[in-house]
């Protein structure tokens, strides 16, 4: 009796002090704070009835059970082919209370918003793969029996994933630095609400076009002038906590997606000064789908 309580005692130490490896794992895998939870507690539930006597490495043994949860949450979630979180991501785009917002919105620019659209469109086993391997360093000769493959058709899976992580990133020039960097201004003034910086980046004829389904409107919106584009974009910045740097087709842009779901992208075209002239805003699901979105390499 007193060789369980001590494996209990000693299961539930390394349970708390894993917490966040484990959390960093299932938010990975799953793309929304409020599943990994819950990915946490049915391991937890596990990992109690079992025998752990023979368990050497018990942190490596609780990345085994968690991530066997989150297979068979992405399992039953694409196999569902629905999206369950529609409600959750349009109140958590607007500030709204589902859920936890701010953590949210935290985990998501940790580990980077485009990354985890990414991640979404990857199959369960190319997901495990790939977030195992690239981003904790899992062997693939661990990985492998999660999977039911072998260690060489889970070193396929997660280079096709890595493959589609990347997209087509172009070679790095000055233009594109500097694009980069006035995108990431963009952002972080339409965070902090600082108009002046937003004003200071936009060419004073430049025009955003945002289609039906931003608003949304019965039709499309068009604005011009940089003080009118500049005080459309104060008015989102509680959809700029869930936006991030992606590359859109190759081209630097913004991709605002709330617990990993894409809702809609931002592409940019500057002037020869690095200015921006015009802002293609597109949030309707056909076009979404044919716009490639990748994760920019970080600098």
């Amino acid at each position: 009796m007193d060789e369980v309580t001590g494996d209990s005692a000693r299961l539930a130490a390394r349970f708390e002090a894993d917490r966040p490896h484990l959390t960093a794992v299932a938010y990975r895998l799953l793309g929304s704070a409020a599943e990994a939870e819950d990915a946490l507690q049915d391991a937890w539930l596990r990992v109690q009835q079992a025998d752990i006597g023979e368990v050497e490495n018990l942190t490596g043994w609780l990345t085994t059970v968690v991530t066997r949860v989150c297979l068979n949450q992405l399992r039953t979630r694409r196999n569902r082919r629905e999206d369950p979180l529609d409600a959750q991501e349009q109140d958590a785009a607007l500030g709204g209370a589902a859920g936890d917002p701010a953590r949210e919105a935290l985990l998501a620019d940790e580990v980077g918003v485009a990354l985890l659209v990414v991640l979404d469109t990857l199959a369960p086993a190319e997901r495990v793969a790939f977030v195992l391997h690239d981003m904790f360093a899992v062997p693939f000769d661990e990985i492998a029996p999660l999977l039911e493959k072998t260690p060489a058709a889970t070193r396929q899976l997660a280079s096709r994933a890595r493959r589609r992580v990347r997209g087509r990133t172009p070679a790095p020039t000055d233009d594109a630095g500097r694009r980069r960097k006035a995108v990431e201004a963009f952002l972080a003034a339409t965070r902090g609400g600082d108009f002046a910086a937003l004003f200071a980046l936009l060419a004073p004829d430049v025009v955003l076009h945002a289609d039906a389904r931003v608003v949304p409107t019965p039709a499309p919106i068009t604005v011009r002038g940089a003080e009118s584009v500049a005080r459309g974009a104060m008015a989102a910045m509680a959809r700029a906590e869930f936006t991030g740097l992606a590359l859109l087709d190759g081209r630097i842009g913004l991709v605002m997606a709330p617990y990993g779901r894409i809702r809609l992208v931002l592409a940019f075209t500057f002037d020869d000064a690095g200015r921006i002239t015009r802002i293609e805003v597109v949030a309707e699901p056909e076009r979404l789908r044919g716009i490639e979105v990748s994760s920019p390499q970080r600098p």
